[in-house]
């Protein structure tokens, strides 16, 4: 128990991270910007460990007011067919409540969605929100509030991308979300690079969110069209992290049940359409009491995973972070009692120069509450971005130095492919296989 709320904070890295250039000139590298962006952590001292930080946030209040306007995009690829809603932070407005919209959120007019294309440069954030949240979340908004509140040429845009049916969206296939539903995420980044061209593209996630926008990072590889996240209370090895919640009482009958009976509610909201799942059995999801329960008898059937331990690790990011090729910072407690330490990728990331992993000794999950209700996370984070966004330059291609020099990890491991993941679309590949063979040259 440290002193009086000071946290210990630790970064974990590589023996040499990815070098940059600040845009005056100056040499720096990844660690030296995630250490510079990292004020001391301070906080509430009533509040002792990381249980009593996670309780924390059950007592709800408004937070930052920050003010959406939502749009519903429909998913262009067939296998993840549906809706999906996209939240766009706006100035302030007076409009009437709408109660079938979280707090503070209109959708937009077609007048208005047809004007919001820009060649404007201000940076723009993409968040992915957590476990059945949404663009409403307190811890977020603590961190979009300061960047889109900034004066002059250093204000942000930004959007939440809301999994499907959380945020009030009501979904529109059989079609939900899981731990790398990435589709969704895809789609919004490639659509804003072609709506705002010049706008650097920058993404944050927190817990699931964390996860599903590393297993995103990694996906992309060098293409990625982000510049640089930032990820906090990522749960990165699912597996581990779900069998330390079942090993204790708190963890099984409080985080674990609160959060099967979250998701339980949200099949629950939307039955009509879930019900189109024919490999679904509701009798079973009646009794779901856990977060695994939940994942055996819904994700493992919805996605074809025979076990939710075999969706575990088809959908943990740990591996992700060797094929990232964009800067990583990555914030967790090691009192985190849902991200648990044990689930860290401490030695992954000593093998990629494009993560730091930083812990903090106190925090709990998306907490860190300090005295008077801010919450730490969101000063590392906003600096993090502010930094990358407007001090260094990150144009060069990914994959290479500063200087120019190719990267290459430490002890390459020949033939290992982290992306290689084993759940994968059947009908993508027939069709894929059928377009090979109409192009193969006739004899």
């Amino acid at each position: 128990m440290e002193w009086l709320g000071q946290a210990k904070i630790t970064f974990t890295h590589a023996p040499a991270t990815l070098e940059l250039k600040k845009k005056d000139g100056t040499p720096t590298d990844l660690l030296a910007i995630c250490q510079e962006s990292t004020p001391p952590c301070r906080l509430n001292p009533f509040l002792l460990n990381g249980h009593l930080q996670t309780m924390m946030t059950v007592v709800k209040n408004d937070g930052p007011q920050i003010y959406y306007n939502r749009r519903i995009f429909e998913n262009d690829d067939p296998t993840y067919e549906g809706s999906f809603a996209v939240d766009f932070v706006v100035r302030p407005h007076s409009e009437p409540t709408d109660e079938s919209l979280p707090i503070r959120t209109k959708y937009f007019s077609d007048e208005e969605f047809s004007n919001i294309a820009s060649l404007d440069n201000r940076p723009m954030l993409v968040v992915l929100h957590g476990l059945s949240g949404g663009s409403y979340e307190i811890y977020l908004k603590h961190v979009i509030e300061p960047l889109v509140d900034a004066e002059g040429d250093r204000r942000w845009e930004a959007c939440v991308v809301n999994s499907r049916g959380c945020a009030k969206h009501k979904i529109t296939s059989s079609v939900l979300y899981n731990a790398r539903a990435t589709w969704d995420c895809r789609q919004t980044v490639k659509w804003l690079r072609k709506t705002f061209p010049n706008r650097p593209l920058f993404g944050i996630g927190f817990s699931l969110g964390a996860n599903i926008l590393v297993n995103y990072v990694g996906e992309e590889g060098p293409d990625c069209l982000l510049k640089a996240v930032a990820v906090c209370s990522n749960p990165w090895n699912l597996e581990v992290g779900s069998l330390a919640l079942q090993r204790t009482w708190l963890g099984r009958e409080v985080y674990s049940k609160t959060m099967g009976s979250n998701m339980k509610r949200l099949i629950a909201l939307h039955h009509d359409q879930v019900s189109r799942n024919p490999n679904l059995d509701f009798e079973k999801i009646q009794h779901i009491k856990y977060l695994h329960e939940f994942d055996r008898e819904v994700q493992g059937p919805t996605w074809g995973y025979p076990t939710e331990g075999a969706y575990y690790r088809d959908a943990s990011s740990t591996d992700s972070l060797f094929a990232a090729r964009v800067p990583i910072f990555a914030i967790n407690a090691a009192d985190d009692p849902i991200a648990v330490d044990e689930a860290l990728p401490y030695q992954e990331v000593q093998q990629t120069p494009y993560a730091i992993l930083c812990t903090t000794s106190l925090g709990g999950h998306l907490s860190w509450f300090e005295i008077g209700g801010h919450r730490w996370h969101a000063r590392p984070c906003v600096n993090f971005l502010n930094k990358m966004a407007f001090e260094v330059n990150i144009e060069a291609p990914a994959g290479h130095m500063a200087n120019g020099d190719s990267i290459q990890p430490n002890n390459p491991h020949l033939g290992f492919d982290p992306m290689r993941r084993k759940w994968h679309s059947l009908a993508k590949e027939s069709f894929d296989r059928s377009l090979n063979v109409q192009h193969q040259p006739t004899v």
